[in-house]
Order: C-alpha cells, then sequence, then structure tokens
C-alpha cells in the first residue's frame, strides 16, 4: 500500500520489453537514430502536428530546457505557486534559462485563471524594467493538486498570452492522466489552444526514465538542440530513451496505463466520501487524492503500513494518495479499511484516549 507518488511504481513489461529488443547490434547515437525519428513522427500523428521532439531523462531537465527558449534571462515565467517548476526544481528553471524569474501567483485548486494571469501581468508590465518582463505562462496538465486544465480554460490563458506576446509553456508529466480524464484529443489539450511547448512525461506512468520536449513552433525551437547538448542531457546512446517512447505510445499504453491509475484514484475517492474526520481537499480528476484527516488517523495510517505523502503548506494533516498504472484493487480496498476503522468517532476516541 504505497501511495507516495507514481514515481515509485515499476516499469511496464512492455516497455522493458522494448528496451531488451532494442540492446541488440549497434545503431546511430546522440539522437540521429532510427528509431528517435520514428518516435517523433509518432508524435507528430498523434498530436496532428509537425513537432521538434528532445528525448531526456528527468522532468525538471524537460521542464528547464523548454522553458530556456521562451524566456530572456530578464523574463518572467508566471506560473501556480504550487506548479513543479516553482516549488520542487531547485531553480533549475532559473538556471537553464540564463536568469529568469518564477513568478508564483495563487490558484484555485492548482489551476491558474485567465483573469488572476492577466492581472498579474499587467501589474509587472507597468513597472517597466523594474520588474522582469513578462515571457511565459506556464501550465502543469495534470496539476500537482491533482485537477486538470479544461481546453476552454487553456484557451483563455492563451488569449492572455496573445494579447501581451507571451509564450504558453506546459509542464506534461502527468498530462496522459489529463487526456484520459477529459476524453479530447491531444491536439485539442495542446498547439489547437496555443500551447508553444509541451514536456510531456511518461516516466510517472509506466517508462524507466523518459521524458521529452515537444516544441509545436518550429521558430522557437532554433538552438535548442545546442541547449540540451550544453546542458548535459544529449545521451549518447538515446535510442534506449526513445524505445522507452515508442513502447509507451503503441496500443495505446500511455492511456491504457494511465486510465487504470485514474480508475484507482476515483475507486479510493469514492470510498473515502463520507467517512467521519476525513475530508477529500481538492477533486479527484486525474491520480492523485487529497484529504484532511484528523491526527489519529495519522497515527493508524502509519501503523497499518500505509505509506503516503504529507503535503505542504496547508493547514492540517494534508495527505497526498497517488495511484500507478499498477496499483491493485486489493490495495485500494486495504486501505480503504484502514481508514474506514480509523475514523470511527469511537476508534478515533480510543486513540486519542
Amino acid at each position: 500500500m504505497d501511495f507516495r507518488s507514481d514515481n515509485v511504481s515499476s516499469v511496464s513489461p512492455e516497455i522493458l520489453n522494448d528496451l531488451l529488443k532494442t540492446n541488440h547490434g549497434t545503431s546511430t547515437s546522440y539522437a540521429e537514430d532510427d528509431l528517435t525519428r520514428g518516435v517523433t513522427r509518432t508524435l507528430e500523428d498523434i498530436f496532428e502536428h509537425k513537432i521538434l521532439f528532445f528525448p531526456v531523462l528527468t522532468g525538471t531537465a524537460s521542464n528547464a530546457l523548454g522553458l530556456s527558449i521562451l524566456t530572456p534571462p530578464y523574463g518572467g515565467i508566471f506560473c501556480s505557486d504550487e506548479a513543479h517548476i516553482y516549488y520542487d526544481e531547485c531553480a533549475a528553471p532559473e538556471f537553464f534559462t540564463g536568469g529568469a524569474k518564477l513568478v508564483g501567483l495563487p490558484s484555485h485548486h492548482g489551476r491558474l485563471s485567465a483573469k488572476s494571469a492577466e492581472t498579474a501581468v499587467v501589474k509587472a508590465a507597468s513597472s517597466g524594467v523594474h520588474h522582469v518582463k513578462p515571457s511565459v505562462i506556464s501550465l502543469t496538465q495534470a496539476t500537482e493538486l491533482g485537477t486538470v486544465y479544461r481546453p476552454g480554460e487553456i484557451a483563455e490563458i492563451s488569449a492572455v498570452c496573445k494579447r501581451f506576446g507571451l509564450h504558453l509553456h506546459m509542464d506534461g508529466a502527468r498530462f496522459a492522466n489529463a487526456l484520459a480524464t477529459l476524453d479530447v484529443t491531444p491536439a485539442e489539450l495542446t498547439w489547437k489552444v496555443g500551447v508553444d511547448v509541451l514536456c510531456l512525461g511518461a516516466t510517472k506512468n509506466g517508462a524507466l526514465s523518459a521524458e521529452g520536449v515537444l516544441v509545436f513552433n518550429s521558430d522557437l525551437g532554433d538552438g535548442l538542440a545546442y541547449r540540451v547538448k550544453r546542458a548535459g542531457h544529449l545521451a549518447s546512446k538515446s535510442r534506449f530513451i526513445s524505445a522507452q517512447w515508442w513502447a509507451y505510445l503503441s496500443n495505446d499504453l500511455w492511456l491504457r496505463n494511465s486510465r487504470w491509475a485514474n480508475a484507482m484514484a476515483r475507486r479510493l475517492s469514492r470510498g473515502l466520501d463520507g467517512l467521519s474526520g476525513i475530508k477529500i481537499v481538492f477533486p479527484t480528476e486525474a491520480n492523485e487524492v487529497f484529504v484532511s484527516v484528523e491526527d489519529p488517523v495519522v497515527v493508524a495510517l502509519e501503523k497499518s503500513g500505509v505509506r503516503f505523502s504529507r503535503w505542504p503548506n496547508h493547514e492540517g494533516n494534508v495527505l497526498r494518495f497517488v495511484t500507478s498504472f499498477n496499483t491493485a484493487e486489493s490495495d485500494i480496498d486495504a486501505c480503504l479499511s484502514v481508514l474506514s476503522d480509523a475514523s470511527r468517532p469511537e476508534r478515533l476516541r480510543s486513540i486519542e484516549g
């Protein structure tokens, strides 16, 4: 019953099998191999658009490099103050952009609104050279709080970008989970609503270590290959990253994995509904469930071996449970049994006593 993150899960067997198939003979190195080119063509078919694709090993590298082509060093990157780039990437975006500033904005359930983004951009622009130049708005899909942006919401924020000459970046570490929830096409969730760069993740959804920068406007991608190399993220044996992408995108594995993870989160969320002393904090729209619980419930979870994450910057005990492509229904049900028992009023009183 390990729900700390989808990063703790294993690797999809299909991906491991393709890695083994790739592990023979020789191949051109440094992303010039046929497999990487094939993945690029597959992504172009899936997204219905010509793209520049740069495979990298980590989500932090993907985000930081993707942002580096969208802003000058004196630029401002506006994002949710819950965003991974803002809270969890150790100033990598600032480093890779040469000094651009992340501007964290209040959000509702992890989502920025077009109105709040516009207000912040107007305020920054009015300060002239005394404030960083508004350059990028970054969205996380699905958000760090397990919610998703609808296409219409993205289009409204994109309109703000166009009005003020900004670019739109998307951190898609859990893009597949959002896609599975919304039942729209990848194109309808990205370039069709104004996304310039998508940092697409596969690692959280069954890959070993596979992330990628997708650039929809080729004019923006000029020089990114040099940035990837300079940053030390051009893998010499890149075909082994691309092998993961090939398996991930084949036979809808990426969507099958994300649909299962989402279904397990909904199963957990439904089971928690109505339990005493437990409150679901944010809507369960992808594969993350956030709950507020009393101290005795935390004690009971820890004693029962259920593993979770404590979520910072929120009052009380806010816990995060993340499901994965290989989360078992039995694990969900066992966790619910612990929570149900721990949340009974008489049980809470006995533990408190």
